[in-house]
């Protein structure tokens, strides 16, 4: 189209609602900057945004042609011929020319066409070629994952056939033979061929009301009645059992309800829970000394400073606390190995293990080969599970409101406000090792600005100073951890208070939390059934059973799928 373009004023109308600012904005892209270097010869005005059912032609060249090519060229594009349906369900131009199938249909218009023909197909297809037909395999696999069973969709309650399960049930049976033999000092009665019983209105009441007693045969229809049924609303176990409690009546109904509102798939994919969530708190074992272990995260992105920073790399020691916070222009890989190899690995030398997240800046092959070639070991904490990462996010929480009440807003200069946030905080006392972190690191207390010079000390030798210092780190390195691992002991005790600590088999079927959810209504764990292959308690291994695909979950995310006795 170059030749035709070229000195022309064009006006671009598209379907695809991205590139409707692609004249405006700027990505931080090399390709797309290529792309868009090219398009600069052209004069292009304005990008329009339309819907995909006005754009039917490009749509139409755009994909495979269902008729013949030559149908493209001779048919008339002109507005004033109209589409009509005919009666074989095919497309047909109001001028009597032959049907056209997909030149003049928009996307949603051609599924309809083919799903209405697959639907003629399927009834004209004879009967010994309808039990030869397989089903996809998604359909094969768990149905009621999927969508709820056809059983769920039978909402009657006969009360002749309960009279007809009375009579079968044996234990309804004696209960009937008893009631007729000593009416008067049972607690049943036996009425137009139905058992009831009799149940006080209230306590210490002698007024008593009439309950149908329901055989164990039908209380799964009953419960499908007052809990699936459109008017039940899946409502929970109190809202369902207040509503049968006055009509109906079994053993152990309570229960029996429970169960089977526990087993209710919908109602588990999508109910959230109002109870602390499950797993106990499993701290990680303060190192014997400083920089053994290490954690990183980013912060960001924040505003962009005159210098062109947008995020903050936070690093952070697991025993003297100390921090190194170094503000950079992105969070790529590159960005990333610079900054901890300049800013911390030159300075303290290298650790013994690093703890991450799993962000792409951080799980990558380069990240990986400077491990292997340095010489740590790089852990990655679970997905969607910050906590065990804990301290490195605790203080992006503690950084933050600092730097927001120091920068200037007009000049937008955070960064210049990084570096004495970070010396604040690591020359003040901890609250979990009683030092401060700078103590921890060199052995005596830090001196400020505003403190007087320090006195003189007199030494006998030239390594007392060395001895000395080496007595009081020894001494801070072991109160530290002793007040590490006493806090610790009480956060867990507090953490794991009346909070359930499940644990799972293999092949145990879970379901599992979805994250990021843009949709209110879609649900909020997994719509297929996840099967447990590896345990590593508290983060296990699931599989899913239709894609076959892995994932490492914390058992924070895990949901147990409850399956009634009586199904």
């Amino acid at each position: 189209m170059k030749p035709y373009l070229l000195g022309r004023s064009i006006i671009i109308y598209t379907d695809h609602c991205p590139l409707g600012n692609m004249m405006n904005s700027t990505v931080k892209n090399r390709r797309v900057d290529r792309i868009s270097i090219l398009l600069q010869e052209f004069n292009i005005e304005k990008v329009i945004h339309i819907k995909g059912q006005h754009n039917c032609l490009a749509d139409y060249l755009s994909r495979h042609p269902i008729t013949r090519e030559e149908e493209l060229f001779d048919e008339d594009y002109g507005i004033a011929r109209q589409v009509k349906w005919g009666p074989t369900n095919e497309v047909r131009v109001s001028d009597g020319t032959p049907p056209l199938v997909g030149a003049v249909l928009t996307r949603s218009k051609a599924k309809q066409l083919q799903t209405k023909q697959d639907q003629d197909v399927m009834e004209t297809t004879p009967p010994e070629q309808e039990k030869t037909t397989t089903l996809p395999a998604e359909e094969k696999t768990y149905p009621e994952a999927q969508s709820p069973s056809k059983d769920d969709h039978n909402y009657e309650f006969d009360m002749e056939k309960l009279k007809v399960e009375q009579t079968n049930d044996p234990i309804i049976e004696r209960k009937i033979t008893e009631t007729k033999k000593n009416p008067t000092k049972c607690s049943y009665e036996f009425k137009d061929g139905l058992l009831y019983k009799l149940m006080p209105m209230r306590t210490n009441s002698k007024t008593k009301k009439k309950l149908i007693y329901v055989p164990s045969s039908m209380i799964d229809d009953l419960l499908r009645i007052y809990h699936n049924h459109p008017l039940a609303g899946h409502f929970g176990v109190q809202r369902t059992y207040l509503k049968i409690k006055n009509k109906f009546w079994w053993p152990d109904m309570h229960q029996s309800i429970t169960r089977y509102i526990q087993s209710c798939l919908p109602c588990q994919q999508h109910n959230v829970s109002r109870v602390k969530k499950p797993g106990h708190l499993q701290p990680i074992t303060p190192p014997e000394g400083p920089f053994q272990l290490i954690g990183m995260d980013y912060c960001g992105p924040l505003k962009s400073t005159p210098r062109g920073n947008q995020y903050v790399l936070c690093i952070t020691d697991y025993f003297t606390r100390w921090i190194v916070a170094v503000a950079v222009p992105d969070c790529s890989a590159q960005t990333t190995a610079e900054a901890l190899f300049n800013e911390y690995i030159y300075r303290y030398g290298v650790p013994a293990a690093i703890l991450s997240d799993q962000g792409t800046h951080f799980h990558n092959q380069l990240m990986e080969a400077m491990a292997k070639l340095v010489g740590y070991n790089h852990t990655y904490s679970t997905t969607y599970h910050p906590q065990s990462n804990g301290m490195i996010e605790r203080f992006n929480a503690t950084f933050i409101p600092q730097i927001a009440k120091l920068q200037d807003r007009e000049n937008n200069n955070w960064d210049e406000f990084l570096a004495p946030v970070v010396f604040a905080y690591n020359t003040g006392t901890h609250s979990t090792t009683g030092y401060s972190p700078y103590q921890l690191l060199f052995g005596r207390e830090p001196r400020l600005p505003t403190d007087k010079p320090a006195s003189a000390f007199t030494f006998r030798k030239p390594n007392d100073y060395y001895e000395q210092l080496r007595k009081n780190m020894k001494l801070m390195h072991r109160y530290a951890h002793e007040n590490m691992t006493n806090r610790q002991n009480q956060y867990k005790k507090h953490y794991d208070k009346h909070r359930s600590d499940p644990r799972y088999s293999i092949n145990d079927r879970v379901l599992i939390r979805k994250h990021g959810l843009k949709n209110k209504l879609d649900p909020k764990y997994s719509v297929t059934r996840q099967v447990i292959v590896r345990e590593e308690h508290p983060v296990y291994i699931v599989k899913d059973e239709v894609t076959q695909s892995e994932t490492r979950v914390h058992i924070n995310d895990i949901r147990p799928i409850y399956v009634s006795k009586s199904k």
